[in-house]
């Protein structure tokens, strides 16, 4: 089907006089384009009349067209539930590299702590430490085991008594 568009300023000019004009335009440009071989090229307008043509419904290619539709649309849908699938396992995957990261930095500090644990614990450094603060050892009627029960035979080692000052108020 051939179609002639027009310009605000060729509207007043015929069909034929536009042809004409044109193919003079062509021969001028075959001449530069063709170094000396001119072949002439004429266009001819063409005019259908496709008035009278009407579209007749067509129902089998409605149905194609509805099945090849579902069809897409189901393909479509499974490749992105297969992608969200793929995606989600990848995630998962950096997910449980990350935790397991995690893991052995918090398995590494519990090591550093239990041994700097058994290093403040060790009852020679204890002992030094007391030393440097002043503390001696106890004398061997100081020392109460919470496990014996009170002797009741035994003098009392402390008296909680009041100040000498509060008393006399």
């Amino acid at each position: 089907m051939a179609a002639c568009t027009t310009t605000y300023y060729e509207s007043g000019r015929s069909w034929s006089a536009r042809a004409s004009e044109r193919n003079a335009g062509q021969l001028a440009q075959q001449t530069l384009r063709r170094r000396g071989v001119r072949t002439p090229e004429f266009y001819f307008p063409k005019r259908f009349d496709n008035s009278r043509l009407v579209k007749a419904p067509d129902p089998v290619r409605a149905r194609e067209m509805r099945l090849f539709s579902a069809a897409i649309t189901i393909l479509f849908t499974l490749t992105m539930v297969y992608g969200l699938q793929h995606f989600s396992a990848i995630e998962s995957g950096y997910r449980i590299e990350s935790e397991k990261q995690v893991r052995e930095q918090l398995r590494e500090e519990n090591r550093q702590l239990r041994l700097s644990e058994a290093q403040l614990t060790q009852p020679d450094r204890i002992d030094a430490e007391a030393r440097k603060l002043g503390l001696a050892e106890p004398a061997p009627g100081q020392m109460v085991h919470p496990s014996a029960g009170p002797d009741v035979s035994a003098p009392a080692l402390a008296q909680v008594s009041p100040p000498a000052a509060l008393a006399a108020q």
